[in-house]
């Protein structure tokens, strides 16, 4: 079965069946779990799906936001107010794609370096200073791109 969601090393895939009455069902361990449960899973790095019982769909991003939903509702938060309002916004404005891959990679690169620890004001400058040089490095490949493909093409 291939991984829709991606972001997640592949291994076994372990089926989670949602049912009607919105209770959740580890097929491997025979028995119901919680979000918590889901969440340790998804800390654990076990790949997996949540399928609807009565429809078949896939539906484990929508169980993954309610993990997050909870968390955020019990642990302190990382996603602010005003970043839910524009994460909304963005739905309308049609940048779906390029936003999750800009979100996900700024947040793998965020999780893979160990930022300055102590003050958040500096690790939200090293964060910004590293996605200037990769935007700034990025910008700089196109124009070079279409430099060399207007030097190429005949007048």
């Amino acid at each position: 079965m291939d991984w829709p969601h991606g972001g997640f090393p592949m291994s076994e895939l372990r089926v989670i069946k949602k049912y009607p009455n919105r209770r959740l069902y580890d097929t491997v361990e025979s028995r119901y779990i919680t979000l918590d449960d889901v969440r340790r899973l998804v800390l654990q790095r076990i790949d997996f799906c949540v399928i609807d019982k009565r429809t078949q769909q896939d539906i484990t991003r929508p169980v993954l936001l309610q993990v997050i939903s909870e968390q955020e509702q019990r642990n302190g938060t990382i996603l602010s107010q005003d970043f839910l309002a524009e994460l909304i916004r963005s739905h309308d404005v049609g940048l779906e794609g390029m936003l999750s891959s800009y979100l996900e990679q700024n947040l793998r690169l965020f999780l893979s370096e160990k930022p300055p620890t102590g003050d958040p004001a500096a690790a939200a400058s090293h964060l910004a200073n590293q996605n200037y040089q990769r935007w700034h490095s990025a910008q700089e490949e196109i124009f070079r791109t279409l430099m060399k493909a207007a030097n190429a093409s005949p007048t």
